[in-house]
């Protein structure tokens, strides 16, 4: 039950079917993104949504890789 006060805006429709259209995208985009983003989980990657089915995937050993870089300015002797 929706109470309104007096002046008090409610929902419009095309606030409404925003949402739901949102919603839907929202559902369908991790339904076509999901054996690959749990795949990503299982290893321990970062996955990060760029765009509508398109992921950024991850290893965060990389990280460490580059912290090593930027400390011995990458030079090996």
């Amino acid at each position: 039950m929706v109470v309104l006060f007096h002046g008090t805006p409610g929902p419009t429709l095309s606030k409404t079917l925003t949402r739901r259209i949102s919603a839907f995208v929202g559902r369908l985009d991790r339904s076509l993104c999901v054996d690959q983003d749990w795949w990503a989980h299982l290893l321990g990657w970062k996955v990060t949504r760029i765009g509508f089915g398109a992921r950024d995937y991850r290893d965060p050993r990389f990280d460490i890789l580059h912290l090593i870089r930027e400390v011995d300015g990458g030079v090996r002797t």
